[in-house]
C-alpha cells in the first residue's frame, strides 16, 4: 500500500498503523505540526544487539530531522556508523476517563520514524541544524544569544535524519463504553491535559538592567496560541 501524493508519506510495512488504523494518519503535515509542538524525542536502536532507548532534544527543517550533541556520546557515535533507528514523539492531550476500568485511554498525537542517521559534515548545514534547534525551544532566542564559535561547532556533532518514512497516530475521542456500561451512574469524560510555561526564573547571576526579552514574556506553547 503506498501513495505517491508529495503531501502524503508512503505507508510502508515498518509505519502502517495496525492497530485501530483509523486513527494513523500519513499526511507530511500533519507529521511535521506534531514534530514542530514536541520538545523531546526518544531514539531506538540497538549496538552489539543491547537495545537502547534514549531521550533528547531535536529540531526539524523541511523534511530532515536534526539531532545533536557531543562526539563523546555513545548514541551519536553508534548512530553516525549507519545503523537503523526509530525516533518517536508523543503528546499527551488529556486523560479518557471511561465508567469501566477496561476501557480508559489517552488522547495523544504521535509520530514514530525510521530510517538512517548521517553525519552533517558541512558548517553550513550545522549552522541551520543548530539555529533549529535553538528556534524550536524558543522562538527569537538564536537573534539575541552569541552564535557557536569555530570550536564548538567542531566539538558537536550533528546528525540527520531524512523524514522519508513515518506515520502518526491521533486519539482525540470521548470514551468508548460497551453499550450495556452507558447505563452506569459513573462519571465519564475527558480531562484535558496541557503543558504551559510558569513565571520565569531569573539566572543568579544575571546582570542588572537586562529585561525579560518579550519572547520569554509571551511565550505559549502552539495550543494556547489556537485557543487565545
Amino acid at each position: 500500500m503506498s501513495n505517491s501524493s508529495e503531501n502524503v508519506l508512503p505507508v510502508t510495512q515498518r509505519t502502517k498503523i495496525r492497530r485501530v488504523p483509523q486513527r494513523g494518519q500519513y499526511e507530511r503535515q500533519v507529521i511535521y505540526d506534531i514534530l514542530d509542538e514536541g520538545l523531546v524525542c526518544h531514539i531506538a536502536f540497538a549496538v552489539d544487539n543491547q537495545p537502547f532507548v534514549i531521550p533528547t532534544a531535536y529540531g526539524r527543517v523541511a523534511d530532515r530531522l536534526y539531532i545533536h550533541g557531543s562526539p563523546a556520546s555513545r548514541m551519536l557515535r553508534s548512530l553516525q556508523n549507519g545503523i537503523e533507528v526509530c525516533v518517536t514523539v508523543t503528546l499527551l492531550d488529556g486523560l479518557v476517563l471511561a465508567r469501566s476500568a477496561f476501557h480508559h485511554s489517552m488522547n495523544y498525537r504521535s509520530v514514530v520514524i525510521f530510517g538512517t542517521a548521517i553525519t552533517v559534515e558541512n558548517s553550513e548545514e550545522k549552522l541551520v541544524a543548530l539555529h533549529a534547534f535553538t528556534e524550536h525551544v524558543m522562538s527569537g532566542r538564536w537573534a539575541e544569544v552569541r552564535p557557536p564559535s569555530f570550536l564548538e561547532l567542531q566539538g558537536t556533532l550533528v546528525l540527520s535524519l531524512p523524514l522519508d518514512e513515518a506515520s502518526a497516530k491521533v486519539r482525540s475521542d470521548p470514551p468508548l463504553d460497551d453499550e450495556a456500561d452507558y447505563s452506569l451512574p459513573v462519571w465519564a469524560g475527558v480531562l484535558p491535559l496541557q503543558q504551559k510555561a510558569a513565571a520565569p526564573i531569573p539566572d543568579p547571576r544575571l546582570h542588572s538592567g537586562i529585561t525579560l526579552p518579550n519572547y520569554v514574556h509571551n511565550y505559549t506553547r502552539k495550543y494556547e496560541r489556537e485557543e487565545q
